[in-house]
């Protein structure tokens, strides 16, 4: 095993309605309580309730301390326009949160870009090249997919063997386009340039509908910076351009 390799992190099957209720935990419409018995009702045994647990609660319950500014941003998007999507806001504090995710969105992204679809084998291969070929990759890989699957962003065919895209959802709300864009460059961890920002693969399941260039300028957590005399780059507050991490 590859010592080295970085860790994985998400390593349980997520279903949205999980993640959803440890939202609404957070925003302070629902309790633990609520919590604990949906993943009780879903017939988990101890352990797997307690890894399950503990991805939601660096999702939304507990998020590392980098995160819990983004998380209560996510959070005040959601009480105050509660249609939005929240699988975008899901979504976005996965990528931002683990890179192991992120990195499995953006292969889905990358791959079935052109035709609308990819062959597992092509993430799970490009999985190891960075995860490496030990124990647990090609599972939690799968874990992802299946999460990713549950959110309502690919579908699963060919026992498996194939994602399809599903139809993009829209994002035409301001302050979550920011959000989202932030969540993109947080996994990235690196600025990420404007004109690429449309495409990103990370963010796939979305099409961002707004001017992106007015909303990074306008968004008092991200920096628009020039390169050069035509490249524009999208940052967060006070990241150097060539930040690397």
């Amino acid at each position: 095993m590859n010592s080295s390799a970085p860790k994985i992190g998400f390593d349980r099957f997520i279903q949205l309605d999980w993640a959803a209720a440890a939202l609404n935990v957070r925003a302070g419409v629902a309790g633990l309580d609520d919590l604990n018995a949906m993943l009780g009702a879903a017939g988990l045994g101890v352990e797997a309730k307690k890894k399950t647990r503990t991805i939601l609660n660096r999702l939304w319950l507990e998020p590392r301390a980098e995160l819990v500014d983004y998380a209560d941003r996510g959070v005040a998007i959601y009480k105050m326009q509660p249609d939005i999507p929240v699988s975008a806001l899901c979504w976005g504090m996965a990528a931002a949160t683990y890179p192991f995710f992120g990195k499995v969105a953006e292969l889905v992204g990358r791959l079935s870009a052109i035709q609308g679809d990819c062959a597992s084998s092509e993430v799970h291969r490009r999985m190891s090249e960075t995860y490496g070929e030990r124990e647990g990759t090609r599972r939690m890989t799968n874990m992802v997919i299946q999460s990713q699957a549950s959110w309502g962003m690919v579908e699963r065919v060919e026992k498996g063997k194939r994602l399809i895209r599903l139809a993009p959802t829209e994002i035409n709300n301001e302050e979550l386009t920011a959000w989202l864009i932030e969540a993109a460059v947080r996994y990235l961890r690196k600025p990420v340039a404007v004109s690429g920002l449309y495409s990103m693969p990370v963010l796939f399941p979305f099409t961002l509908s707004l001017p992106l260039t007015y909303i990074a300028s306008n968004n008092p957590n991200l920096d628009l910076r020039a390169e050069g005399s035509s490249h524009l780059f999208v940052a967060m507050k006070g990241q150097p351009l060539g930040f690397i991490g």
